[in-house]
């Protein structure tokens, strides 16, 4: 069984618990005490990621760390559907790829600021709310356009991929770091959707959707 090393706060290991939902995977959370005890970066933790960081997986063994590497590996290990990472397409893959690098910016940015806010980091909250918001027009805009091609996702294709999934999180928790999403109504259209997506579980501050 896949062992996840877990933090119920952290945005990066709720996209692994929100993965394996969907995809029907069991699995153990092991907590690691990211706050305050800075367990990740004791030396102990640090012989499974030499980084410090998490969430890092143990699949029968076989050590992975970083949040998107391991959306990778687990939507191509056990997503027999293959629509989650694209494989066999080789255009989706790389929107896939591309809109994933588009995810390192909001949790450096969206997700930096909600950590200023909540756990008091000590990041520029200003540069990383601003950042956030540039980064948010792009999406909205896309989404927009993706609209009105008849597409609810962020790649092509009638379903999302693991790229919605890595922006999902910064996204819907972007006002716990100071961000409005009221001038982005594309972006909280798509975030609607996906909190319908079979399978889909909650986090702190992340709640279904309404009914209807």
């Amino acid at each position: 069984m896949i062992k996840l090393y877990d933090y119920v706060l952290s945005v990066n290991c709720y996209k692994q618990r929100l993965l394996l939902s969907i995809l029907d995977v069991p699995y153990e959370s092991i907590p690691v005490d990211f706050y305050p005890g800075w367990e990740h970066k004791s030396e102990a933790f640090k012989k499974i990621n030499p980084l410090g960081h998490i969430p890092v997986i143990d699949d029968d063994g076989y050590i992975l760390w970083d949040a998107h590497a391991i959306l990778v590996y687990l939507a191509a290990k056990y997503d027999p559907s293959g629509q989650w990472y694209p494989s066999g397409d080789p255009e989706r893959v790389g929107e896939t790829a591309s809109w994933m690098l588009f995810a390192e910016g909001t949790t450096n940015t969206a997700s930096a600021a909600r950590l200023c806010v909540n756990l008091e980091y000590d990041f520029d909250l200003e540069a990383c709310q601003a950042g956030a918001h540039r980064l948010f027009r792009v999406l909205d805009e896309h989404l927009w356009f993706q609209e009105r091609r008849g597409l609810d996702w962020v790649c092509s294709g009638a379903h999302p991929t693991i790229a919605d999934l890595a922006l999902f999180p910064d996204v819907i928790l972007s006002e716990e770091g100071g961000i409005s999403r009221m001038d982005y109504p594309a972006l909280r259209r798509w975030t609607d959707r996906f909190r319908r997506i079979p399978g889909f579980v909650t986090m702190p501050g992340i709640f279904p959707a309404s009914p209807g």
